[in-house]
């Protein structure tokens, strides 16, 4: 659950992917190397960054754009699954129980802040919604999940998306350092990053960089937060038909709004694969190797994202959007502190 620059979608023989994939395999491995030398960035962390600096020194083709677009969604969600082969059924479920208030008092704020702060900056109302879904939820999933709800124009989409994006990249290289300046634990900070980091790739990379078992523990908050985009779509397709039928009688709902294409399928595949681990089907013997495959995919999503990633689009998007989601994203990060700090779980 991430937020790019869009690229052209493909529906073309996986072949046209290859020169992508390549691409962004041979820089994943450079920044695997280059986490094993400096691991206090970590791969993930130098991934995202040389795919940035590739993407805004060199010009690339087209045709590395498929395969680009196929390594940032469908990689990361390998990923993911990946992930779950390490994690117990019933350390998931403990986890998702315990960040589910700290998760709920995040995302409040995340929408009070988005209302209060965009009628200050005069964001209207659809652009205050997709960054305030954004930032409380996964980022540019939620912006592209509420999309055909709300209607905004392509425009609003493409703001809220390259301000997503850009608090993303900040968060990858700020947290980790925060929270060993705060001394958080391992728990700690996983609950941190997982409630007040936008997007799972993201999420995941500040995870892992911060040690294992925070890198763990935020996955599996990121997963129970990023559920919650179900109801809020919900919701918001209630309150938009509402409008609707009050201005018109033949309007209604979208009719390209279901359920089923708003749903992340991957966090059912996570916890299939976890249960697999909890019943004892997955050796111990291998959990180290799923754990380097998984990694190192996290590593190939998070190169292929900065390689999608467009610099001079992000800078032309203006100040308003941009302070607008540094506001809500500081107000989410600083409430998501403070509630630990309330119930003692930092």
């Amino acid at each position: 659950m991430h937020a790019t620059t869009t690229l052209p979608s493909t529906h073309s023989h996986p072949a046209t992917r290859l020169a992508g994939l390549l691409l962004a395999l041979g820089i994943a491995a450079v920044a695997w190397l280059l986490g094993r030398v400096v691991p206090l960035i970590g791969g993930p962390v130098f991934g995202i960054l040389l795919g940035i600096a590739v993407r805004n020194l060199f010009t690339l083709p087209n045709a590395v754009n498929p395969g680009i677009q196929f390594a940032s969604k469908q990689v990361l969600q390998w990923s993911i699954i990946a992930l779950g082969f390490g994690l117990s059924l019933t350390q998931v479920a403990k986890t998702g129980l315990e960040s589910l208030s700290v998760t709920l008092v995040t995302m409040t704020t995340a929408f009070v802040t988005a209302l209060v702060l965009g009628r200050l900056l005069k964001v209207h109302d659809k652009l205050q919604i997709l960054i305030g879904v954004g930032t409380a939820i996964c980022g540019g999933s939620a912006i592209a999940a509420v999309t055909p709800i709300i209607k905004p124009d392509d425009h609003d989409t493409a703001f809220a998306i390259s301000t997503i994006f850009l608090f993303n990249v900040v968060a990858v290289l700020l947290f980790p350092l925060l929270g060993h300046l705060l001394h958080l634990s391992d728990l700690g900070f996983g609950m941190w990053a997982g409630t007040a980091i936008n997007d799972t790739s993201s999420v995941v990379a500040a995870g892992y960089s911060y040690s294992k078992a925070a890198g763990d523990f935020a996955t599996i908050v990121k997963l129970t937060r990023a559920t919650l985009i179900i109801p809020i779509c919900l919701i918001l397709a209630i309150a938009v038909a509402v409008r609707e039928k009050r201005a018109a009688r033949h309007a209604g709902t979208a009719s390209d709004f279901s359920l089923g294409r708003i749903f992340p399928w991957f966090i059912l595949w996570f916890l299939v694969a976890s249960a697999l681990r909890t019943a004892g089907f997955v050796p111990v013997a291998i959990q180290p190797a799923l754990h380097l495959a998984a990694e190192f995919m996290i590593i190939v999503a998070l190169t292929a994202i900065g390689l999608s990633a467009n610099l001079r689009k992000m800078a032309s998007t203006g100040a308003r959007p941009i302070l607008l989601g540094l506001g809500v994203w500081a107000a989410v990060s600083i409430s998501s502190l403070l509630v630990q700090m309330a119930i003692g779980q930092m």
